[in-house]
């Protein structure tokens, strides 16, 4: 652990969950991986060409979901089932078909991409911080939190979507920090992310914790108030 700015007294804290509280990376892989497997066995005329091929049909309407409702940006789940939507539909299939074609796409999405274990390490240290202090998860990520068990660690689940943006932007740390009754600066955010976790929560006046064990390629750009090299170094916290 490494301090970098002098951390002031904690009342609550909130997660990040992919890529803090697990590795996300194999997780998205073995989903992506099911779904290629889901659209050759659903619309096999994708996958004619072969796998690649079937791959770069759906995601390219990505970029047109995207230019039709730019707002999606900030809700990944609503994204991708605009992203089916358009898919399926460029198919010649119906539009009120193609969208229940394209939810039932984006309900087996979110079961594979949900379908791992929190690590125990993870739950011991939630188990033991919140007996001390309340915990809430902010996420831009769509996994399925009732399937993980998270509402029995966290007060409160934060996602984008509905209006709210997503990190950096500070809407869910201020929302957070007005439902907890406390003050920005008695919020620690612990995430992996340096723009989306640390930039965004130091904007929103926020204390941060910055993890970079799970991935690579997320610069930070601004100090964080410390540094873990691992997430059960917050245990020091409950001492």
């Amino acid at each position: 652990m490494k301090f970098y700015r002098r951390l002031q007294a904690v009342r609550a804290i909130s997660f990040d969950l992919d890529d803090t509280l697990y590795a996300n990376k194999p997780i998205m892989v073995n989903a992506e991986a099911k779904m290629l497997a889901y659209f050759k066995k659903h619309f096999p005329q994708t996958a004619i060409q072969g796998e690649q091929a079937c791959r770069q049909y759906w995601q390219k309407f990505r970029a047109q979901a995207l230019a039709l409702t730019p707002s999606l940006i900030h809700d990944v789940s609503a994204l991708r089932l605009k992203s089916y939507h358009l898919a399926i539909m460029a198919l010649g299939v119906e539009h009120k078909l193609a969208l229940a074609q394209a939810q039932q796409a984006l309900n087996y999405f979110i079961e594979q991409r949900s379908d791992f274990e929190l690590p125990e390490a993870s739950k011991r240290l939630l188990t033991q911080l919140a007996k001390i202090y309340p915990l809430v998860a902010i996420t831009n990520g769509n996994v399925d939190f009732n399937k993980l068990g998270l509402p029995h660690y966290f007060q409160a689940i934060y996602a984008p979507g509905h209006g709210i943006e997503r990190k950096p932007s500070v809407m869910m740390f201020t929302q957070a920090c007005q439902q907890l009754a406390i003050t920005p600066q008695q919020l620690l955010h612990v995430g992996d992310c340096g723009h989306a976790d640390i930039y965004g929560a130091l904007q929103a006046g926020c204390q941060t914790a910055w993890l970079n064990r799970y991935t690579v390629g997320k610069p930070i750009k601004v100090l964080p108030h410390l540094e873990l090299t691992s997430i059960e170094e917050l245990v020091l916290l409950a001492q």
